[in-house]
């Protein structure tokens, strides 16, 4: 049994806005180990197609089990990467049912948001980072063509869904470099000097 209550923090916003970038620095500032979504996503691709039934299932039951785990663990907290279409109920209840774990044993669930201009992100899409540990993104003319059809299908930020809580803060990072986003986030998280349990 942990000693001290887990801390899952979300970093949700369309793609390419730099989710995974920002949660980096997060996690070199914290301790906080680094789950983006497509650690799941990837190595399903090998067997099944984006989508299907079998996709959708593998890539679930896994992010369950990192969250189960991380939960019930001394990690000091989760960085989970997450585009959320909040115009799809299915997303929020998806977005529950991650935060499960944590919020049973009196954890902190947080929400970080992003947000920033087509045009900047269509250039972030092509990032040297990005491409590494997203293989899938690696077709840049498919990769810009699904960005621009996800925009135009999905409500990719929220609108009212956050108002008055504290649990969340939007940050357009559109000029914003990622350690300035992190170091916003980490304050109004209060996450500062939590670090990683030595084993």
């Amino acid at each position: 049994m942990r000693s001290t209550p887990p801390i899952l923090l979300f970093v949700i916003g369309p793609p390419a806005v730099g989710k995974m970038t920002v949660a980096n620095a997060i996690a070199a500032r914290t301790g906080f180990r680094v789950f983006h979504n497509h650690l799941t996503i990837e190595p399903v691709l090998r067997f099944f197609e984006f989508g299907t039934p079998p996709f959708q299932r593998l890539v679930e039951s896994f992010r369950r089990g990192v969250f189960e785990e991380v939960a019930a663990s001394e990690l000091p907290g989760l960085v989970f990467t997450y585009v959320w279409a909040f115009d799809h109920p299915e997303d929020g209840a998806a977005v529950t049912r991650y935060a499960e774990p944590f919020v049973k044993r009196g954890g902190r669930v947080l929400f970080l948001e992003l947000e920033a201009s087509q045009e900047v992100r269509l250039k972030r899409n092509a990032g040297e980072d990005r491409l590494a540990e997203k293989a899938s993104k690696r077709d840049l003319d498919r990769s810009r063509t699904l960005l621009l059809e996800i925009d135009e299908r999905y409500e990719l930020n929220s609108t009212t869904e956050f108002e008055g809580r504290d649990d969340y803060l939007r940050v357009d990072n559109t000029e914003l470099p990622p350690d300035e986003v992190a170091a916003l986030a980490i304050e109004w998280f209060s996450l500062a000097g939590r670090s990683a349990r030595q084993s």
